[in-house]
């Protein structure tokens, strides 16, 4: 091969051509180093005929300059770039480089050096030096990270490093993880469990693609049934992806896997370390890595031998990724798998409705689990009319719920209430005045944190301290919180039941694995009595003493319009009351709306999963919404409101005519101000024969936009703001 073309991470720069020198050895696959004028970039080798460009004598083409150490990526992944390109229309060198996640792990073997108590006592104690030496006894980690861990400087552990009280180690960057042993702890199945164990496994060995949609109640042990191809894959020394919607669901899912397998298995997701990241990107790159557990991002790693996919809570809709490029893990998941010809496990107790439209037309092929494990049964569930039954005057936890919660108390048994809002109250103003605080950057009210003390947007990140008087008016002690969020909901269970130990659990207080796993430890040990928390604490959690689940306001997910409203309210409800007896004692589940005749509600009141779906299906097939018809966003935005409305009205001029397709808009977008960028949106509404990715292609292609506008296409949209 003597001239190869490369896939470099800059759209701009499209397909580069490039010479290979004599006696480099390239193949499609290859990660390389190549110049371009007075700079060196990383390119991936790819197949010429794939990969259009402009074309260059072989007398100007400039050598490639090395080879990097890394496996060359198989042509099953380079299929599935492509893929995710043309579906998601994104530039085919950003999807490339969710593959190519660790720059450091590119350039080879290598050492880091780490640093350890050695024991030994400095010339001078200092408060500083105190604390730092009791934080990071047996802690072992760079400067910069053992500095973080005791919460000192740098310079006061080089200090203690200069006296002998911290030693350097020389780390292997590369090490080795653990062996994980397929049968270290075989459980005891049930017979379900065993049937549909049986068909996962044979899938596992035929070596083929099927994807299989594992649909099982809350509690009924899916975790514990694809552990067992999960299994098979290992002893066929092949590796398995297995991925998690939630960071926070992690630690938990790692101590589930370790008491199975004997090891942990290897973690990927945004809160690793620089040098975990490059040790778990080659360890997978060279197949040495078993079972990786992770974030969607995991998706597009570049492993050696993968045998197994498993998408964990694949209904939930954080799989979508909403900025970059706008992927479905859930979906891409799925071609992966026929791009590796391998079996691939959607596990849920809520599928997704176009998941269960797959198994219905026999795409997928669904395997059910309709029981709950062991003597453990599905909760009571009841409806709390607020219209009828309305919570004290200042409160908002009906009389019912409260005194549900004071039993539950009584009898050593756990609570969770379940409130989908952050913060204290999701809306501050002035008493005097009216004066409501808005966030500088987005259309967005600032949500009040009373224990962190700060007004934040959680669009953009904005905090602001709460001021003592009104910005407006100048009005002293005016500010009132408007409406509740789990923040208000715990002062209220603290002040209806003083003695109760209650924590809040959200993506504020559970931000890391660590604090998840702490979490965790202190419901398991009996430490909670109340939880109060976020879609956070809707899956993947076994409390076996937890026997009440209160959903404060079922209503609030069905406001705002959204296509898939009222799938979204069934699913996390029916997760978070899936979350009460799951042990040997009863639950229940109580219901808090002003609408217990909603499709919606009365479905989860009655237990009747089947007929909201069977609504739900209907109502979307006479829309013309998937699964029957596809959706796309084109979502344009600008600094400058005039330069977006503009650019916006441009596209929206120039809409093809297609018998298939509807563009509705352009109109600004709901949050029509977003970090500080203005933001109109156009929507597509497309049979599913239409080529609606080719249209919008040649549609935007054929225009030019100002520097300041960005335009990006999100096909399958699930957030509409």
């Amino acid at each position: 091969m003597n001239r190869v073309r490369l896939l470099v991470f800059n759209a701009a720069l499209g397909a580069l051509d490039y010479s290979v020198p004599a006696g480099m050895a390239v193949e499609p696959g290859s990660v390389v180093v190549a110049p371009l004028g007075p700079r060196q970039i990383v390119g991936i080798v790819w197949d010429e005929e794939r990969l259009p460009a402009n074309s260059v004598p072989d007398s100007r083409l400039r050598p490639l300059i090395e080879v990097l150490p890394v496996p060359p990526l198989r042509p099953a992944l380079r299929r599935l770039i492509e893929w995710t390109a043309d579906y998601y229309c994104a530039p085919l060198s950003s999807v490339a480089r969710m593959v190519i996640a660790s720059g450091g792990a590119l350039r080879g073997p290598a050492t880091v050096t780490e640093y350890r108590l050695t024991g030994g006592m400095p010339e001078r104690m200092t408060p500083q030096r105190e604390r730092a030496m009791e934080l990071l006894e047996g802690e072992q980690a760079t400067i910069r990270e053992l500095a973080e861990l005791a919460g000192v400087s740098e310079g006061v552990l080089r200090g203690l490093v200069n006296q002998g009280v911290l030693e350097p180690v020389a780390v292997d960057c590369d090490r080795p993880y653990p062996r994980g042993d397929p049968d270290h702890a075989q459980p005891e199945l049930t017979a379900d469990q065993r049937t549909v164990a049986a068909r996962l496994v044979e899938a596992v060995e035929a070596r083929r693609f099927v994807p299989f949609l594992l649909d099982g109640v809350t509690g009924s042990g899916k975790t514990e049934t694809y552990f067992e191809p999960v299994a098979a894959a290992l002893r066929a020394r092949r590796q398995v992806l297995v991925l998690l919607p939630e960071i926070a669901l992690t630690e938990a899912f790692l101590r589930r896997f370790e008491d199975r397998f004997g090891v942990p298995p290897v973690v990927w997701h945004s809160s690793l370390k620089s040098t975990e990241r490059r040790r778990a990107w080659r360890a997978i790159a060279s197949g040495e890595a078993q079972v990786v557990v992770g974030a969607r991002s995991a998706l597009f790693l570049p492993y050696a031998n993968l045998g197994l996919i498993v998408i964990d809570e694949a209904h939930e809709i954080s799989f979508k990724q909403d900025d970059g490029v706008r992927y479905n893990a859930r979906d891409v998941a799925v071609m992966r798998a026929r791009f590796e010809a391998l079996p691939v496990i959607l596990a849920s107790a809520t599928p997704a409705l176009e998941s269960l439209q797959m198994a219905d037309n026999g795409t997928y092929e669904r395997l059910e689990l309709p029981s709950r494990f062991g003597a453990a049964e599905l909760p009571a569930i009841e409806t709390i009319d607020l219209t009828e039954e309305p919570p004290e005057r200042g409160r908002w936890l009906a009389p019912r719920l409260a005194q549900e919660l004071s039993v539950r108390l009584e009898r050593g048994e756990q609570s969770l209430l379940f409130l989908n809002r952050r913060g204290y109250a999701p809306l501050t103003l002035c008493r005097n005045c009216g004066f409501r605080f808005q966030c500088p950057n987005c259309t967005a009210w600032l949500v009040e944190h009373r224990f962190s003390r700060r007004l934040a947007c959680h669009h953009c990140g904005h905090e602001t301290p709460p001021p003592a008087t009104c910005p407006e008016c100048g009005e002293p002690d005016c500010l009132v919180a408007c409406g509740p969020g789990v923040e208000r909901i715990a002062d209220e269970v603290a002040e209806i039941l003083p003695e109760a130990r209650v924590a809040v659990a959200t993506s504020d207080t559970l931000n890391s694995p660590e604090k998840a796993a702490e979490f965790v430890s202190q419901v398991e040990a009996g430490a909670i009595d109340v939880i109060v928390g976020t879609q956070l604490v809707t899956k993947g959690f076994h409390f076996p003493e937890l026997t009440l689940v209160g959903v404060v306001d079922a209503d609030l997910g069905l406001e705002g319009g959204d296509l898939r409203a009222a799938e979204r309210t069934y699913q996390q409800i029916a997760q978070v009351a899936g979350r009460a007896g799951r042990g040997d004692k009863p639950g229940q589940v109580l219901i808090q709306t002003r609408h217990p005749e909603a499709a919606v509600i009365a479905a989860l009141a009655a237990g009747d999963r089947d007929a909201f779906y069977a609504a739900e299906t209907e109502a979307r097939r006479h829309a013309g919404a998937p699964p029957f018809g596809r959706w796309a966003a084109i979502i344009v935005s600008s600094e400058d409101e005039a330069e977006a409305k503009e650019a916006a009205r441009a596209i929206g001029g120039t809409r093809p005519d297609h018998p298939d397709i509807a563009i509705l808009g352009p109109a600004a977008a709901p949050l029509s101000l977003l970090r500080g960028r203005y933001r109109y949106r156009l929507l597509i509404n497309a049979r599913r024969s239409a080529q609606v990715q080719d249209v919008i292609r040649q549609w935007l292609g054929a225009l030019d936009f100002p520097r300041g506008v960005r335009v990006s296409v999100d096909v399958d949209p699930y957030s509409f703001v």
